[in-house]
């Protein structure tokens, strides 16, 4: 294992992959799509089209457009032009789980394209049923009953890797270094990602690590980023993880405090200012546009707190780089090879296949690629090619 930001892996050979696939969540590109996406998004869950058209009222505060899809778009540019700096010849695809492009279209076109193994990059980086096991069941989806269809293999959980965290503590120096000189010192950091259910992340990772995986990452790269943050600036802030985007029934427990609580708390603790950091997310998504720039913010204001929002890591050049690193870590393995796996914290390394019932689906139980659990033979048969075990 490798703790230094710079050790990232020089050889360049991808053998046995001839492709590279960006899995992501989606998101509507224009005002009438929006019900329609979120339709997508809730099925099967009984949501009634009107709670959806208010929910799709923040998609209409921008313009009833997701930031995420154009965010893609950029990270794929920005990721091939790194492959190919790197000499690194390799067609990146990329394929949504909510909206166009629909992951069962952009592997139907790699299989026509004649595409036999690809690495998938997931636009996620903890475990959790939504935010890892859900995209295995959705390849799964995409491949079943497609001839031809290429072998796909997820790499691994990237939120503690130093393509990852580094970008994020710089964007914790910058809004620290943005907030006024004299409540700068006293800030707090308000680590923030999506909440899930409280049974969801009891089932996040191995059932014999305890679960509560999602929690435990992302409060260690909290942890390392406030260490990070000590160094560089000589004081260490005090920090807390909270949440955003609840959603669901009021009855079913979400994990909590919510972000806007939580600055209510602060300012009546007397805390002079807070940089809210969306360590949950990769990009701008909706959840940080919209809960945290609106309403995060507007809170914030009222209550006269100041308050900067962290950049995520985007399209950050050292971000690009460790998909790359990833990408060549998974396939020298797969070859054979020894490597050396960059990662920061407490947790280390996380595993290339998801292991048996690993953040298993909270409404039925359900056949994913990329993972170790058993599957029955007859469902094997529909995946021909895939990397799975027979029950």
């Amino acid at each position: 294992m490798s703790n230094d930001p710079a050790d990232v892996l020089t050889d360049v050979d991808v053998t046995p992959y001839d492709a590279l696939l960006l899995v992501s969540f989606g998101g509507p590109e224009g005002p009438d799509d929006v019900v329609p996406f979120l339709e997508n998004v809730t099925r099967g869950r009984g949501i009634p089209r009107e709670r959806l058209e208010e929910v799709g009222k923040h998609y209409h505060l921008f313009g009833g457009r997701s930031p995420i899809n154009d965010q893609n778009r950029d990270f794929l540019t920005a990721l091939r032009a790194d492959l190919a700096e790197a000499g690194i010849d390799l067609p990146v695809y990329w394929g949504n789980r909510n909206w166009d492009p629909y992951l069962k279209d952009t592997l139907a076109r790699m299989a026509a394209d004649g595409v036999t193994r690809a690495a998938c990059f997931v636009t996620s980086a903890y475990s959790s049923w939504s935010s890892c096991r859900q995209y295995r069941e959705n390849l799964w989806d995409a491949v079943e009953g497609l001839e031809g269809a290429p072998r796909l293999d997820k790499l691994r959980h990237y939120f503690n890797h130093p393509g990852f965290v580094e970008p994020n503590v710089d964007a914790v120096l910058a809004a620290l270094a943005d907030l006024p000189d004299d409540v700068r010192d006293g800030a707090h950091l308000a680590f923030v990602t999506h909440s899930i259910p409280l049974s969801m992340n009891d089932a996040s990772g191995p059932p014999e690590q305890g679960g509560g995986a999602y929690v435990r990452q992302h409060l260690d790269v909290a942890d390392v980023i406030t260490r990070r943050v000590a160094e560089e600036t000589g004081r260490t802030h005090p920090h807390e993880l909270v949440f955003c985007s609840r959603s669901g029934a009021p009855h079913i427990p979400w994990l909590e405090p919510d972000v806007n609580d939580h600055l209510e708390k602060l300012h009546g603790d007397g805390v002079p200012a807070v940089v809210m950091v969306p360590v949950g997310f990769v990009s701008d998504h909706m959840e940080v546009i919209y809960d945290l720039d609106t309403e995060a913010m507007e809170t914030a204001a009222e209550l006269g707190l100041p308050a900067r929002r962290a950049a995520t890591a985007g399209t950050d050049a050292r971000f690009v780089a460790a998909v790359r690193d990833l990408l060549v870590e998974r396939a020298t393995v797969e070859r054979g090879g020894e490597v050396a796996r960059a990662a920061v914290g407490s947790t280390g390394p996380m595993w290339d296949r998801c292991p048996r019932t690993c953040c298993s689906n909270p409404r039925a139980e359900r056949p994913a690629l990329c993972g170790s659990d058993p599957v029955p033979a007859d469902a094997a048969a529909t995946v021909p090619g895939q990397a799975v075990v027979v029950a």
